[in-house]
């Protein structure tokens, strides 16, 4: 059977996308995703910009009743990793880890993004002990603790705010002397106790012994170097697109990118390959918002009922 369209990840973008395609009259549509439905944003702390949802909502608690709504329409999901998608005539193969492979008439890929590494010395050593990217997974081995937090924008403060309601004191260290967050957010991290900024400063090293980590050194813009001493250090420095399924056996990728490995796109997130439709964080100018992500599954949702319905009739 060949599917009317195979939805490649399973974040707002994709769960969304399988709202929109199934609840629209397709009725061969799966998506595909390695792990449980949901997305990286499982992993924050607190939402409070989703519209309808008044308070503080965990990632969590916002994204687990999207499945159950998806599959309420008809939408299939398959847990498996998929390591390529190709083309050959009007057909998609997907290719799944393990060798098997479903056809497909369309295809929607929202395979999002993944925390990218700050570069420091020690940081790869001490990944998974005391260094990390999740303050919701591994916040609660430092309660009572002092932690360090790395980055400027909008996750690290949150993750800032979230680590300073269960640990002692959480270090805030940015490289510039200004944040790239959102004008409230600044405010809550101003006057919250026990935030320490360190600003103007950059990471050099993460050190510690075959426990873990035990501090970390930052260099300022003066080129003084502090030494803190912490049993953990959260890194949020931006992310990179997960763009793999893309690349083709011979180095190519699928459909046209950027220099910075995003999809390209038109608003109405077409690629540059029919059929195709890319969404979500791996695409170009994504505002890397749950919101935005929803919407862009929508938007390709319904072209892709439309190309299927004239491919097929």
């Amino acid at each position: 059977m060949i599917l009317d369209c195979a939805i490649i990840g399973g974040g707002p973008a994709g769960l969304t996308a399988g709202l929109y395609t199934t609840r629209g009259g397709l009725e061969n549509v799966t998506m595909f995703e390695k792990g449980m439905p949901g997305g990286q944003i499982m992993n924050s702390s607190e939402i409070e910009n989703y519209p309808g949802v008044v308070g503080e909502i965990t990632g969590m608690d916002l994204m687990t009743p999207w499945p159950e709504q998806c599959q309420k329409f008809g939408l299939k999901h398959e847990m498996v990793n998929i390591v390529r998608i190709t083309k050959e005539g009007d057909i998609f193969t997907i290719h799944k880890e393990g060798g098997e492979t479903a056809q497909a008439h369309s295809v929607i890929i929202g395979t999002g993004s993944s925390p990218r590494r700050a570069g420091f010395a020690g940081e790869d050593e001490f990944f998974g002990k005391g260094v990390s990217t999740c303050a919701t997974c591994d916040g609660f081995f430092y309660k009572g603790k002092e932690v360090a937090v790395v980055g400027g924008g909008d996750t690290a403060l949150e993750e800032a705010l979230y680590l300073a309601k269960i640990c002692s004191k959480v270090y805030l260290i940015h490289r510039r002397d200004t944040f790239r967050s959102a004008p409230n957010t600044v405010a809550r991290i101003k006057r919250t106790e026990n935030i320490e900024l360190v600003l103007n400063s950059s990471p050099e090293e993460v050190y510690g012994d075959n426990m873990g980590v035990t501090g970390i050194k930052v260099k300022n813009k003066d080129g003084e170097i502090r030494d803190i001493t912490v049993p953990g250090v959260f890194t949020f420095v931006g992310n990179d697109v997960n763009n793999q399924t893309l690349i083709q056996e011979d180095g190519s990728f699928l459909c046209d990118m950027n220099e910075q490995g995003q999809v390209i796109v038109d608003i109405s997130m077409t690629t540059s390959v029919a059929g195709l439709y890319a969404t979500g964080d791996m695409r170009i100018a994504a505002p890397k918002q749950v919101v935005s992500a929803a919407g862009d599954g929508a938007v390709a949702a319904l072209q892709v009922i439309s190309y299927v319905d004239e491919l097929l009739n």
